[in-house]
């Protein structure tokens, strides 16, 4: 099994930066992909961005040109750097785990953007 521990949500001002972070640990294979959803208030979980274990990151729409995924391999750690804050990206952000076979969600950790 995969357990995945989410960080760093918290209200922060319209223009503002947060960073969360996603640890995850148990039977990680080396080959997987990490990322993160959303759900904001009366919405589903959207996409928002994933980055592989080697390779290119993809982004939704919204989140292209202000949030920035990275991830350290060394300790199994995705982030998501978040510039630019708006009221809409108010929302439960969710770290998520995939590899062959599995999928794996985190707890969720709210970021609320407002003044």
């Amino acid at each position: 099994q995969v357990q995945l521990v989410e960080s760093g949500g918290g209200l922060v001002q319209p223009g503002g930066s947060l960073r969360l972070s996603c640890a995850a640990s148990g039977s990680i294979l080396s080959a997987n992909f990490m990322g993160w959803y959303r759900q904001g208030p009366g919405t589903g979980r959207d996409f928002v961005a994933d980055i592989p274990t080697y390779g290119s990151a993809s982004y939704a729409v919204a989140a292209q040109g202000r949030f920035t995924i990275s991830r350290d391999n060394a300790k199994n750690t995705v982030y998501l750097q978040m510039n630019s804050l708006k009221p809409e990206d108010t929302a439960v952000y969710y770290c998520n785990y995939r590899q062959i076979g599995l999928e794996v969600w985190g707890q969720g950790t709210l970021v609320t953007v407002s003044s």
